[in-house]
């Protein structure tokens, strides 16, 4: 894999507090290594060992993504929800930012069937057939439809399993951490310092509370993947 220059700037990280940690009470001892001091009761990150990893997950998506390979990003609280669907939608990657649905990926038959449901539920709508049903018949489909909007919309164009998946906040989405363990899809991940380094391939040490922060290290992955994505164009 070719090492490549990300313009990952440690001033530009401060400025978006990706060194700032949990509380010292809050902490798994794992993260020790990617802690360069405590201050006012809070742990605070060493941000060349978050640029090191960042620069390496930016390595390994434009490399996946000149070949063609396939994204998904997760992140469902609501201060990552926003980042990541604007993140994903740029990048032209799927997303889950409402919640994640268990056996989503280990259990890719009943998701798969659920997108079938879901796609002959938006044809429908849009053909007015909808509208056309017994309103009690009409009112239970709708339903049904935004219900698979909220939690499927982000991956409606999924055919199969992602190559590759990125999560924001290990804590949070460890449902989602644990499936990809499962199946061996390759993880990057971004990770407080209450979270355990050791589980995803690549872990970015970073603040997972402030917005700033999570749009900054999503913002660098978005633009190594769309790099990589012309890349895979220009040599197809």
């Amino acid at each position: 894999m070719t090492r490549r220059y990300w313009n990952i700037n440690l001033e530009e990280m401060m400025e978006a507090g990706v060194h700032f940690g949990h509380g010292t009470r809050k902490w798994n001892p794992r993260m020790a290594p990617y802690i360069s001091a405590k201050r006012k009761g809070i742990h605070i990150i060493n941000l060349t060992r978050t640029a090191r990893f960042l620069s390496e997950a930016c390595d390994l998506v434009f490399d996946a993504a000149s070949r063609g390979k396939q994204f998904l990003i997760v992140g469902t609280k609501n201060k990552a929800a926003d980042s990541v669907a604007r993140a994903a939608i740029r990048a032209r990657c799927h997303y889950v930012n409402k919640k994640w649905l268990g056996g989503m990926l280990t259990n890719w038959y009943t998701t798969e069937t659920r997108l079938h449901k879901f796609r002959d539920l938006r044809t429908e709508q849009k053909t007015g057939r909808l509208n056309r049903l017994p309103k009690r018949d009409a009112a239970v489909l709708k339903r049904q439809l935004f219900h698979l909007q909220t939690y499927l919309g982000g991956i409606k164009y999924m055919t199969g399993l992602p190559d590759i998946v990125i999560i924001v906040d290990q804590q949070e989405e460890y449902t989602a951490l644990r499936e990809c363990i499962t199946l061996g899809i390759p993880t990057i991940c971004l990770i407080d310092t209450n979270c355990d380094p050791n589980l995803a391939d690549i872990s970015i040490p970073a603040n997972d509370d402030a917005i700033a922060s999570i749009r900054l290290i999503l913002n660098k992955l978005v633009f190594a993947i769309c790099e990589g994505r012309s890349s895979y164009i220009r040599n197809s």
